[in-house]
């Protein structure tokens, strides 16, 4: 092929000089013998010129081939050199003009990444889809937030129909929703249509905000007065009237007075405790729709909450059985609340349980079988051998402020909220809170937690099961 377009540039470079020193020949104007030798030398010079100009565009064209190889992606290189000037000057500027787009290519690199990460970084939920709705990409705040439930999400009727206006109409739409699995959230979703879509086939740009902090402060606010006015009314109106009875009646009678005291202390730190449960509900609320990211070594846990107790235990003659699984593993949570919740269940289980009776503590890893969800979890119990819950006030107890039994309820110091914390901080941490009881025989309160694919290699080796009492 290569020494057919030699012939063919060779036979069209010579072909004009032999035509005319053909003529001159016929002509007579030149002599013969001469002038064929000159012709011999016009076409030997010819295809020699054919032959270099060939072999320039040769290596003109490894160049580009070089390039177009690698992609783009690196220095073009080359077989040789042009011999002709012209020839050599296009070879260098090609090679020029490959170096620039080299260059700008690294740098779109550079500025897509750095555009990519800004995205990974946002701290909202951004989804890239395409006219499909087909998802063509997802940050990390999304996939952090809802993980799996995004296909889900992504149906629903208000971010359906903000996307299908998007498409419709070319602008930006917006939506509010809300969403109860995994959690109650408030979101406000807003679709940007992209045009010209890009170059993977984005369409639409959706942006999900979330907006249930704001939302929980605004109920936490109303929730709060509510509650506080309601609860505090009764230890109020006792205060008050203690009060005038020692501004009166009792004002000369020491004995009188130091029991009316005694009664108003504790009416003050009922509405103390309650106070503080109150503010501590209000503020696990506010973060129940984020998932803790905290490695809790839950044995080590357990046993700290169980030594914690051991003066309380000893005060009421009752005994603890703690039993720890020796597979126990780490899981993602908050110290600080599933603290909270072991007290508040070894303390209903104190109050309510039978006066120096005994209550079991257990933690271990969930039976694959069962009641709990086949993933892997672990679960935390506490039994009671007391006289038990009816079963018609089971489903009601993780409400605020509901008491089976409101007298003794008081006389034991709660503020119906132990449980109803509990229920939110197992909510935040996507386990579950099962209770049990039989009337006579006690209840039982267990809290399924879940633990991750990439936890299982966090195995610890907490110990043989362990067995502790108040004579420890």
């Amino acid at each position: 092929m290569r020494t057919a377009m030699v012939l063919l540039v060779g036979a069209a470079i010579s072909f004009t000089p032999v035509l005319a020193l053909l003529v001159l020949i016929l002509t007579g104007v030149a002599v013969p013998w001469p002038t064929l030798a000159a012709i011999l030398i016009v076409i030997l010079a010819s295809f020699g010129l054919a032959l270099v100009w060939m072999r320039d565009i040769s290596v003109a064209l490894d160049v580009v081939r070089q390039f177009i190889l690698g992609g783009g992606q690196r220095s073009p290189s080359t077989t040789g050199k042009p011999f002709l000037p012209p020839m050599a000057g296009l070879a260098r500027d090609i090679d020029r003009l490959f170096h620039t787009h080299l260059g700008h290519t690294a740098l779109l690199r550079q500025q897509l990444q750095a555009g990519r990460e800004i995205l990974e970084r946002l701290p909202d939920p951004l989804i890239v889809l395409g006219s499909d709705r087909s998802v063509w990409y997802i940050n990390v705040a999304a996939q952090t937030i809802f993980g799996t439930e995004i296909a889900s999400v992504l149906r629903h009727p208000e971010i359906r129909g903000a996307i299908d206006r998007t498409l419709a109409e070319g602008t930006a739409q917006t939506a509010g929703l809300s969403l109860p699995v995994p959690v109650a959230r408030e979101v406000q979703a807003i679709a940007i249509g992209l045009e010209p879509p890009l170059d993977d086939g984005g369409r639409i740009l959706l942006v999900l905000s979330d907006r249930t902090r704001e939302w929980a402060v605004e109920r936490m606010r109303a929730d709060f007065v509510a509650n506080a006015s309601h609860e505090l009314r009764t230890p109020l109106a006792s205060l008050i009237g203690f009060i005038d009875t020692l501004r009166g009646p009792a004002a000369d009678d020491a004995a009188a007075q130091q029991r009316f005291l005694a009664i108003m202390a504790e009416q003050t730190t009922r509405m103390h405790r309650l106070i503080d449960h109150l503010l501590r509900l209000s503020r696990i609320e506010l973060t129940e729709h984020q998932i803790p990211t905290e490695w809790i070594d839950l044995a080590a846990l357990t046993q700290h909450i169980a030594a914690e107790f051991e003066p309380e235990i000893a005060a009421r003659g009752a005994v603890l059985q703690l039993a720890l699984d020796p597979r126990l593993t780490e899981i993602l949570g908050d110290a600080d609340q599933l603290a909270q919740v072991l007290q508040n269940l070894l303390d209903n289980a104190l109050r309510y349980g039978k006066l120096g009776g005994c209550v079991r503590l257990t933690a271990g890893l969930a039976q694959p079988e069962g009641q709990w969800p086949p993933r892997p979890g672990v679960v935390l119990s506490v039994a009671d051998d007391g006289p038990g819950i009816p079963r018609a006030h089971i489903p009601r107890l993780t409400e605020r402020f509901y008491r089976v039994d409101r007298g003794r309820s008081r006389a034991a110091g709660g503020t119906g909220l132990g449980l109803a914390i509990v229920k939110h901080i197992v909510n935040r941490h996507r386990g579950q809170l099962r209770i049990e009881s039989t009337e006579g025989k006690g209840a039982t309160f267990s809290i399924w937690l879940p633990v991750t694919a990439s936890e299982g290699h966090r195995s610890l080796a907490s110990g043989a099961t362990l067995d502790k009492n108040n004579s420890e």
